[in-house]
């Protein structure tokens, strides 16, 4: 990669070293961490490269257009580059999603703008894999996949918001003031959440309510494209479980920033459109909202991780409970229909 200024090479500051491990990796069989980061890498490229496809064929903002085009171009590209791995390995290709789980004649389901506000959405849930994987990965050549998967998928990020605040589709992130002086705790009050003298959030709660209003205003709107188009009875109640428990936790989440008098991202309901012909199939659809909630959850334990208040501390347990309930019963649903591909799993000694 090329660095505009030099001095953000990061061999600029440290020295390179000339132990490798490429020469054992010929000989070393792919280890858990390889096995499992490369098959999830390829069921959600298999996803996104369908559900991209239909959304290009939709778009006709030139901006957003070179946007989707970016996406599909690195989903693409990371599927036939853990393709060539897997394959190396004898490893069967995960069957993943086809051209079978997409109609690309659908009329239009959303409108333009969503779909940048949808790109940051999956890309962030792209890249808490990718960046995960980097530390765990022992092959050299398998991490510096991952580490090219993760530059890029950060490019693609910077690409997203030049458009989200270029165009004013969401609104700047809170401002606090900036601090006089180090400030240290000196009180258990520090904690307190809902009685005594409740402190103000401090600068990373504020960060991750912030995301995670974000992420689900953008999970509710697409569940509501879901949602009016899916025929299926049980999968559209599941559905509608998935709008009332993201619907709840943006006003929840929204509430502690409000409260401090800090600006929210808004809901963009307003960009599905009231089309009730389905362009994916219930398949794509189920799936797609089992991953992301999923992910949901990892979102919700970064954010326990830096909180400080016992109040937001219980805001996010309750929800990880609601979100691992509604994952267990799209699980059902998909191993009912016999879509849940099982990831590589260890030897049965029993």
């Amino acid at each position: 990669m090329e660095y505009a200024d030099k001095e953000l090479n990061p061999f600029h500051v440290m020295k390179p070293l000339s132990l490798s491990t490429r020469e054992q990796d010929e000989s070393q069989p792919l280890t858990v961490i390889e096995m499992g980061k490369l098959w999830t890498t390829y069921v959600g490229n298999s996803m996104s490269s369908q559900i991209l496809s239909y959304f290009l064929q939709q778009c006709e903002d030139e901006y957003i257009k070179k946007l989707l085009e970016n996406a599909l171009a690195l989903s693409k590209d990371f599927l036939q580059r853990v393709g060539k791995f897997l394959e190396e390995e004898n490893f069967p290709i995960p069957a993943g999603f086809t051209q079978e789980d997409v109609n690309l004649g659908a009329p239009r389901l959303y409108e333009d703008e969503f779909y940048v506000h949808y790109l940051k959405y999956v890309a962030k849930g792209g890249m808490s894999i990718y960046a995960v994987a980097i530390p765990l990965v022992i092959r050299e050549d398998i991490r510096e996949f991952f580490i090219y998967a993760n530059e890029c998928t950060s490019i693609l990020l910077g690409q997203i918001n030049n458009i989200l605040y270029g165009k004013k589709y969401t609104v700047m992130p809170p401002i606090i003031p900036t601090p006089e002086k180090n400030d240290f705790i000196k009180n258990q009050n520090y904690l307190n959440g809902w009685f005594g003298d409740v402190r103000p959030l401090h600068a990373m709660e504020i960060v991750h309510l912030y995301d995670n209003i974000e992420n689900n205003t953008t999970s509710k709107a697409l569940l509501l494209g879901f949602y009016q188009t899916v025929k299926d009875e049980k999968i559209k109640a599941l559905f509608k479980r998935g709008l009332e428990m993201t619907d709840k936790a943006v006003k929840q989440f929204s509430e502690k920033l409000h409260v401090e008098n800090l600006q929210t991202p808004s809901y963009i309901d307003h960009l599905v459109t009231t089309s009730t012909y389905s362009p994916f199939s219930d398949k794509i659809m189920v799936y797609h909202k089992f991953d992301m909630f999923s992910i949901k959850m990892r979102s919700f334990g970064n954010a326990l991780a830096v909180n400080g208040r016992r109040d937001i501390a219980a805001l996010y347990g309750r929800a990880m409970i609601n979100v691992g309930l509604f994952v267990d019963d799209a699980a059902n649903i998909l191993i009912d229909r016999g879509w849940l591909e099982s990831p590589p799993k260890a030897f049965d000694r029993k």
